[in-house]
């Protein structure tokens, strides 16, 4: 598969999914599947489904495809606590090894990585997009 390709020559050791639902039509990015042919590549996968992007905001923007009140909504959601602890955890987990967020989205630009991306720069990380 070229995406685990281009993860193991970025030096990627671990992905995190943040699709609240690791689910795809594309073949090989279902949680089962893709946690599979991770492991044979040496790459850990965690999944964490509170950092996913909540039904109802999906929802909004398939109705209405306003990405800016997307952002706002969630941007709004990832300020609850335990939200915010999820992203320390992804902190505490970068710590130990390279780590790159995995959602459904091609583009980050726009996908709600986006938002936890800019989160973790205003701690202090360093964020590269692949």
């Amino acid at each position: 598969m070229n995406f685990i390709r281009k993860l193991k020559d970025s030096n990627i050791q671990q992905l995190i999914d943040v699709r609240e639902l690791p689910l795809s039509r594309k073949n090989g990015f279902s949680k089962t599947i893709l946690k599979e042919e991770l492991k044979r590549a040496g790459i850990l996968y965690k999944h964490i489904p509170e950092l996913g992007s909540p039904k109802s905001i999906r929802y909004q923007l398939h109705k209405d495809w306003i990405y800016k009140r997307f952002f706002e909504e969630y941007k709004k959601h990832i300020n609850d606590k335990d939200v915010l602890e999820n992203i320390s955890d992804i902190e505490g987990r970068a710590r130990r090894k390279k780590t790159i967020l995995l959602c459904f989205e091609r583009d980050y630009k726009i996908c709600h990585r986006s938002i936890i991306s800019d989160e973790l720069k205003n701690r202090g990380w360093k964020v590269n997009h692949l």
